[in-house]
């Protein structure tokens, strides 16, 4: 069955009524902030087959903004649920519908967004060195533009590995391990 897309307003309504809502995001997004009763299964493993939904009759699956669910709609059909929906526009159109999200300010921010503020400082930072001290920081500018397109032809991004390591991504107790995601 392809899945269907459906409103904020109707997959409230199925998940009150007994639905499963699974989060394909990455553990770090879920981390900091989730749709209440959502179970997390990652898109990363999900391409490895779905495990089952259990007593679920109807499966929705959601991400951020629903561009990452649109994209896999492909490997999002269990073999065990009647209906599948993906929840049209994701977490951003749940929360735009006044229903509740769980927010954990204690968590840190995802680690694409923590490459994008330190790849654009380093960038910004190598700019203002080279105009106002030596054009040599310019190369600074560079090797992070170089380090950045890497990571997009390969799906190795170093600079997320690097802030996997360090202590504020790092779980305490009882919390799954954060993981970096490709860039």
């Amino acid at each position: 069955m392809t899945p269907v897309n459906i409103t904020p307003t109707e997959a409230k309504k199925l998940v009150d009524a007994g639905a499963l809502l699974v989060d394909i995001r990455e553990p770090d997004e879920h981390l900091r902030e989730h749709i209440p009763g959502a179970k997390l299964i990652p898109l990363s493993r999900i391409s490895s087959g779905l495990p089952h939904t259990g007593n679920a009759k109807a499966v929705i699956f959601h991400c951020r903004s629903g561009g990452r669910t649109q994209a896999a709609i492909d490997h999002l059909r269990p073999v065990d649920a009647e209906d599948v929906y993906i929840l049209d526009g994701g977490m951003l159109a749940w929360k735009a519908a006044g229903f509740e999200t769980v927010i954990d300010r204690k968590k840190p921010i995802e680690i694409m967004r923590q490459v994008q503020i330190a790849a654009g400082s380093l960038v910004l930072l190598g700019v203002l060195l080279g105009w106002m001290v030596h054009p040599g920081f310019y190369a600074l500018s560079g090797f992070v533009g170089a380090g950045l397109t890497f990571a997009g032809a390969t799906g190795y991004c170093g600079m997320a590995k690097l802030l996997a390591l360090m202590p504020w991504n790092r779980p305490s107790s009882g919390t799954p391990p954060v993981s970096p995601q490709k860039a």
